[in-house]
């Protein structure tokens, strides 16, 4: 029961598939390559096997309740908690997409931030101590809050801010956005930018609140890790996907016993104050 286990969510392509290549080189326990769709995870997977890797496969859909009770259930019976957590798992819709803003808001809040939240609920209670956990976030997150009015920056900065709080921002701009007055409410267009505001933001309380726990030397970071060559950026990027994994992977395997980086927002490998 004491083997110890990473899960990298979404990462049957892109900047997960190369976090999971990294954790198969240099992490001693078993790696979970994630996807919503067995087919693609089990492709892969074999790919992964051609380079002499053996990483596990578990389904995984953050947007769906059922398929995040799953890996939890599978987690906890099989291993009896969880080490490493890579929340990698999420969506941006293209520049030239036709898609409403007001679905484009309610889309990105439900799977980059909803979603990677849900996740957290379900496995944080697994961490076993010196877990360490990675929030894929953005440097957009750092362009959204400066276009976000003063008053609602200050609710997001807010040190005191809960996760319900954050929720329920989340959730008032979505609200926003289906009716069109999202600007004048002091939020900017950008429904992915937004999205990682939330996620950046859910990093420093989760940090705020496993540095509470019993649990020891529990780190939980944010990072971006860059403009990378993959789906997501219309293969616009100008990193390959394993240096897109380096900052990523340097956050997961933070040796036990680091103070710093520590519920921070983390680029190339070094801290960034994402919020000025």
């Amino acid at each position: 029961m004491s083997q110890k286990v990473a899960v990298v969510t979404g990462s049957n392509k892109g900047i997960g598939y190369a976090i999971v290549r990294g954790l198969c080189k240099q992490f001693e326990g078993d790696v979970y390559l994630t996807a919503r769709k067995e087919e693609l995870g089990q492709e892969a997977i074999k790919s992964l096997n051609s380079e002499g890797l053996s990483p596990k496969f578990h389904q995984l859909d953050i947007t769906d309740q059922a398929s995040i009770g799953r890996l939890r259930d599978f987690l906890k019976n099989t291993y009896g908690g969880l080490d490493i957590l890579v929340n990698n798992a999420g969506i941006a819709y293209k520049q030239a997409s036709t898609a409403p803003f007001a679905e484009q808001a309610e889309v990105s809040i439900r799977t980059n931030y909803q979603g990677t939240s849900d996740l957290c609920n379900a496995l944080f209670p697994l961490l076993r101590p010196h877990a360490r956990v990675v929030n894929v976030s953005s440097m957009v997150s750092t362009f959204a809050i400066k276009k976000c009015s003063k008053e609602v920056q200050a609710k997001f900065l807010n040190y005191k801010i809960t996760v319900d709080d954050l929720t329920n921002l989340m959730h008032d701009f979505i609200q926003a956005a289906k009716k069109g007055n999202h600007e004048s409410k002091g939020y900017p267009s950008s429904a992915y930018g937004m999205s990682k505001v939330g996620v950046s933001v859910l990093s420093e309380i989760q940090h705020r609140q496993l540095s509470a726990d019993p649990r020891e030397d529990i780190l939980v970071n944010a990072c971006c890790p860059g403009y990378v060559n993959t789906d997501m950026s219309s293969h616009k990027g100008h990193k390959t996907i394993d240096q897109g994994a380096d900052t990523p992977l340097y956050l997961a395997l933070l040796p036990p016993g680091t103070k710093s980086p520590a519920g921070n927002f983390v680029s190339e490998r070094k801290i960034k104050k994402w919020k000025e």
